[in-house]
């Protein structure tokens, strides 16, 4: 499993076998098993979770009860609760495993060490996060512009192999449409 971390980090920076091992005692690694919470809404989110092998989703209950997805994270991805994470305040969104999940996480505070220790580590980390906000602005334009066939066919392109391990139910709340909209558009 070291090695889907050590092959993330060098999509961005080449590492010597040292700086490796040196990256890897910033983390720590972690199974959760299927339906297990990792961030409860509510509480401390003190760590980015980067995904070795699993699927999990963030998600937010609004006043209504209504369970809104945010994002879903399989292998090769990070996930968090950012607001909570950087801002070191407690979540408020929610985070748990749709598969069993292998994670590697890192503190706000080991992360702040290493990228003082290891300078490239600070360039990797500024992409990812430049990533992140590019993602989350095409999400919302998304949301706020496209129609729901439009945003469907976005993401079974995007994410081809994803669509085949989330529950229905569940890419319906991600689109924001009903469940009955999007069995629709899978019989087209």
């Amino acid at each position: 499993m070291e090695d889907v971390l050590r092959n993330q980090l060098e999509k961005i920076v080449p590492l010597t076998d040292e700086e490796f091992l040196f990256v890897l005692t910033h983390f720590t690694a972690r199974t959760f098993r299927k339906h297990q919470y990792v961030v409860q809404a509510g509480d401390p989110a003190p760590n980015d979770h980067f995904v070795a092998k699993g699927l999990l989703k963030s998600f937010y209950i609004d006043d209504v009860g209504k369970t809104h997805i945010l994002q879903f994270a399989m292998e090769d991805w990070w996930i968090s609760d950012p607001q909570a994470y950087h801002n070191r305040v407690n979540a408020p969104l929610n985070i748990d495993c749709l598969e069993d999940t292998h994670v590697f996480f890192i503190s706000i505070d080991n992360r702040e060490k290493l990228c003082t220790d290891l300078q490239k580590m600070d360039y990797f980390f500024m992409k990812k996060t430049t990533a992140g906000y590019i993602a989350l602005q095409r999400r919302t334009v998304s949301l706020i512009s496209q129609k729901a066939e439009e945003r469907f066919n976005q993401f079974v392109q995007l994410y081809p192999t994803l669509s085949q391990r989330v529950p229905k139910t569940l890419i319906a709340s991600y689109l924001g449409i009903s469940r009955e909209t999007l069995s629709r558009m899978y019989a087209h």
